[in-house]
């Protein structure tokens, strides 16, 4: 196949491709919505199998609560896990699947900073970032693939200059896509958790007690598939305004969660 029909082929994957997430952003998503459910299905029913459950039914009622509240307001039926592990961390992947740790439990202080957490891992589901992310290395792959099948570089010149692409594509189009996802997630689940009527401005709380926890070992953020926890609490700041309106509506609407930890 020459260059002219491969440039070709790709421009029509590339537009048969969009779609828009819950913010308006375009984005790239090749893999059906089916495949990536069955391997989200496929992840978390190993997860189960390899990870240790919790049997507190204290913690397990907390985060069934706090999930049921924010999963009500984009509708499906979601399974719900609470993992005995000491990291903070969650999860949600597709297949509407909700992981959550004992450690980030432990953490929280209260429904709300656990529900901002919640919310941002359903913002990941609902935006399709797995797909995004899965698409995205796979354009690189084959903008990689094309590079070499076209210029068939024989040289240490040539062979530098397509390893260097490689790189380039890790760090100038999948990692800084991969902190956009993370501060989209956080938009929507700021949203989400407010129209469910939990306090969004528990989610700054959240960040800056998980910035004290990490204790300055955040990579930078330029290497960072996260945003800096300074970026994200801005950026929470920024819009915590709309989102009391939010809640203020679901409030009004008598959605008042009362999730004890």
């Amino acid at each position: 196949m020459n260059t002219r029909w491969v440039l070709i082929l790709l421009l029509i994957i590339f537009v048969a491709a969009c779609a828009t997430t819950p913010t308006g952003r375009s984005q790239l998503v090749f893999m059906p919505d089916s495949e990536l459910d069955a391997m989200g299905l496929q992840a978390f029913d190993n997860l189960k199998k390899e990870k240790a459950i919790s049997s507190s039914n204290r913690e397990i009622q907390f985060v069934q609560c706090i999930s049921d509240a924010i999963t009500r307001e984009v509708g499906g039926e979601w399974e719900v896990v609470v993992f005995e592990d000491n990291t903070l961390n969650a999860f949600a992947l597709p297949g509407n699947k909700i992981g959550v740790h004992t450690g980030l439990i432990d953490l929280v202080d209260n429904q709300d900073q656990l529900a901002s957490v919640i919310g941002h891992e359903v913002g990941h589901v609902l935006a399709k970032h797995s797909n995004e992310r899965m698409s995205q290395k796979m354009g690189a792959q084959l903008g990689i693939s094309l590079v070499t099948a076209v210029a068939a570089p024989q040289t240490a010149l040539g062979q530098t200059a397509v390893s260097l692409l490689g790189v380039g594509a890790q760090y100038g189009v999948i990692m800084p896509f991969s902190r956009l996802h993370e501060s989209e997630a956080d938009i929507i689940g700021v949203e989400l958790m407010a129209k469910a009527g939990f306090d969004p401005a528990e989610s700054i709380t959240l960040w800056q007690k998980m910035a004290q926890a990490s204790q300055g070992q955040q990579p930078a953020e330029f290497l960072s598939t996260h945003p800096s926890h300074d970026s994200r609490i801005d950026d929470l700041r920024e819009h915590l305004p709309e989102a009391m309106k939010l809640r203020q509506q679901a409030h009004a609407a008598g959605k008042i969660p009362k999730c004890v930890k």
